[in-house]
């Protein structure tokens, strides 16, 4: 059973080596780690993603993180998107295979490249917001989208009654015609969207807009 877990340590040497031999110990096996964030004040913020036998609960995890000193878990829950970890060149390579469907194919890959839950993509069609493209997993279009097409820059959307119970990123770009257009993604629960993460996915958005050709 693949699970992904957040968690916050010490960016010191040695601190990594002793998270995963407490998970380890706790009866995890881990299939890869990815730094998400440095802090100036000597923090890292990682997501390891690791497979669980039956027997073990996810609070064992949670144990054994919290056991060691500096150690902080931010969010640990069932991983759906598939058991590997997916880097950013991996998502450009995706999206610039094909140019015609370059934004369409970034929303396919941002739940997995962003450990999201869901994706979909937004223009306005005679002043009313219209999907573009999503995952298969994306909920139904919320009367709220027609103020993200307003945004100027990747933030985090709040006030969201209808997805009361998702933490949303969005980021604003113009393809090469200069129609505008939005990247909105979805986590159900957490974790909240880190400033690196905001970074990338505005970086990205922008990249497949410029990639894009029809």
């Amino acid at each position: 059973m693949a699970f992904l877990l957040r968690v916050e340590l010490p960016d010191v040497p040695g601190s990594l080596g002793a998270l995963a031999t407490a998970l380890g110990g706790a009866g995890a096996d881990i299939e890869a780690i990815e730094i998400v964030e440095r802090s100036p004040d000597g923090r890292v913020v990682d997501d390891v993603l690791l497979e669980l036998p039956p027997r073990v609960m996810p609070d064992a995890l949670i144990t054994a993180c919290h056991a060691l000193d500096g150690v902080k878990v931010a969010w640990i829950s069932r991983y759906n998107a598939g058991a590997n970890l997916s880097m950013d060149l991996e998502a450009v390579e995706r999206f610039t295979e094909d140019p015609k469907q370059a934004v369409a194919q970034l929303v396919e890959v941002i739940p997995s490249t962003f450990r999201t839950d869901w994706a979909m993509a937004l223009h306005r069609v005679e002043g009313e917001p219209v999907v573009m493209s999503k995952s298969a997993t994306a909920p139904e279009l919320v009367p709220e989208a027609a103020a993200w097409l307003g945004i100027r820059s990747a933030k985090v959307l709040r006030d969201v009654p209808e997805w009361d119970s998702m933490v949303l990123a969005a980021s604003p770009a113009r393809d090469r015609h200069g129609d505008g257009f939005v990247v909105v993604a979805g986590r159900h629960g957490g974790p909240e969207f880190l400033a690196s993460e905001l970074a990338r996915l505005g970086h990205m958005v922008s990249l497949a807009a410029s990639v894009q050709t029809v």
